[in-house]
């Protein structure tokens, strides 16, 4: 009994961090924090027995067979990794996509200055336009502005009239029946397009007259000139 007391004791004893492996923490609200101190040992390359992937073997992982993971074995344990270094060099198709990759994305000072130019170019050429534009667009400012002031003067006449007729019409349809009809009733229509048809003869003859009168004013002066 005493004996496995005192080994409690001793596994408590040993579990307790010693005082110089903790450092204290002060955070914002002045709490103080015993933190244990971490120093792992630095990690060193074995470069007398490195490790190198059987590229033959099933087991083997298939980013293992990779010339990039090659490029990662020569450039970590050099020519232990047994890798040859002129094959690690990109082929002419890669070298060309790389060339490429670099014009698009890495242009010359050149190139750049050249495109900041044509940009440049471009927008004076569409701040022209717009001024072009804008001074055509006012130089008709006083025309539409007096076309939409005889558009709103005739809408607003038209209005009127509108109005003047339908009033007219319904006291027609008050003297012809004797009592008031409603404008949607088939007899007020029926009324209105009688109307629309005695007007339109009534065009038609003074259109007609006043044709016949022009001709007779026509005539007249070859007559007296004809009897002279």
């Amino acid at each position: 009994m005493a004996a496995s007391l005192l080994s409690r004791r001793v596994a408590i004893f040993h579990a307790v961090p010693s005082p110089k492996s903790l450092a204290p923490a002060i955070f914002s609200g002045g709490v103080v924090q015993q933190i244990a101190k971490y120093n792992p040992k630095p990690l060193r390359f074995n470069l007398k027995d490195p490790y190198i992937p059987d590229k033959g073997s099933e087991k083997t992982l298939e980013w293992q067979k990779t010339a990039k993971y090659d490029r990662k074995l020569f450039g970590r344990y050099g020519s232990a990794s047994g890798i040859d270094p002129a094959t690690l060099w990109p082929s002419s198709a890669q070298l060309d996509a790389i060339v490429a990759e670099e014009k698009e994305w890495h242009p010359p000072l050149e190139d750049m200055l050249k495109n900041i130019a044509a940009k440049e170019r471009e927008l004076d050429e569409k701040r022209r336009e717009r001024e072009k534009l804008i001074a055509a667009n006012m130089a008709k400012m006083p025309k539409m502005v007096a076309d939409w002031r005889r558009e709103k003067k005739e809408a607003k006449q038209k209005q009127k009239e509108d109005k003047a007729r339908r009033e007219w019409l319904l006291a027609e349809a008050r003297e012809r029946f004797g009592h008031t009809l409603d404008p949607r009733s088939p007899k007020f229509q029926e009324m209105v397009s009688e109307i629309e048809k005695e007007e339109k003869k009534k065009r038609k003859l003074l259109k007609r007259r006043k044709k016949d009168e022009e001709q007779g004013m026509t005539t007249t002066p070859s007559a007296s000139a004809a009897a002279s």
